[in-house]
């Protein structure tokens, strides 16, 4: 019967889909486990169990299980009697199986290879998209797995729809003929990250440009512009240091000092 269930989640990890594999590592319910797959869609999982004679702790776990194949986290969990979150009764181990999150980075500029460097050190699946071909190339980017030449609202109608939590958008184009459409496409997908760069004023101006599109304030709430923490970066690669710390801390859910929730200068000032 597991060897069913590991065949499943072999077949899984070759095609690159999420999956989790949670096993019961302490308890009456010792070796049981439920496996989740997610083929294309979260809506579309696909969920298989073993050994389990506590039919709402097996519920729990499934919940669980759904749960981390979005987050992409291994973790151990602790359960009362029955499945309740309260008790160490059980302990469960959660391993997560899934292909690494993206980053799709718009404008080839010096900060966009500096992110891209940092980024791939994070496990981030890099992709630079401009509409420049002179400025989109491989020889300027080669930490990128992939760089595009197109509009990159266009290039978001095409990718948008895979886009989910761990993945990230970073508009780093200074131009509102590319990041307008950028930040009004991708608010239409379900990253979980969105930063835009800019000074101050051109945050201000970027952001009257996006309310004449529609933007909301939810929108708005979900855009971390100027984008990055406030670390005072001054170079492409301290800028990028504070981009990436920033997805983490939305990640993670962490409350840290944000650019965007500052007034100071967005550069430090050298001593």
């Amino acid at each position: 019967m597991t060897d069913s269930l590991f065949d499943q989640l072999a077949v899984a990890i070759e095609a690159g889909h999420p999956a989790v594999l949670a096993t019961a590592i302490e308890g009456d319910q010792a070796g049981a486990k439920v496996l989740v797959v997610a083929p294309e869609r979260s809506d579309d999982l696909k969920v298989t169990a073993t050994g389990w004679t506590d039919v709402q702790l097996e519920r729990a776990v499934r919940r669980d299980a759904e749960a981390a194949s979005t987050s992409g986290a291994t973790s151990v969990r602790r359960y009362g009697r029955a499945g309740r979150l309260e008790g160490d009764a059980h302990r469960v181990f959660y391993e997560a199986f899934v292909p690494p999150p993206n980053l799709i980075i718009f404008g080839a500029v010096d900060f966009s290879a500096a992110l891209a460097r940092v980024a791939k050190v994070l496990g981030f699946r890099v992709t630079v998209c401009d509409a420049r071909p002179t400025f989109a190339t491989a020889t300027r980017f080669p930490e990128a797995d992939e760089v595009v030449v197109d509009w990159p609202d266009r290039h978001l109608a095409a990718v948008g729809a895979d886009l989910g939590p761990r993945d990230a958008v970073c508009v780093l184009t200074h131009d509102a003929k590319f990041d307008v459409p950028a930040v009004v496409a991708a608010l239409a997908t379900d990253v979980g990250y969105l930063g835009a760069m800019g000074s101050r004023r051109t945050t201000e101006e970027r952001a009257r440009r996006l309310r004449d599109a529609g933007v909301t304030d939810a929108g708005f709430a979900r855009l971390m512009a100027p984008i990055g923490l406030d670390l005072g970066a001054r170079t492409p690669e301290e800028t990028a240091v504070a981009i990436c710390a920033e997805i983490v801390a939305c990640q993670t859910g962490r409350a840290v000092p944000r650019l965007r929730d500052s007034k100071g200068p967005i550069h430090g000032v050298p001593t």
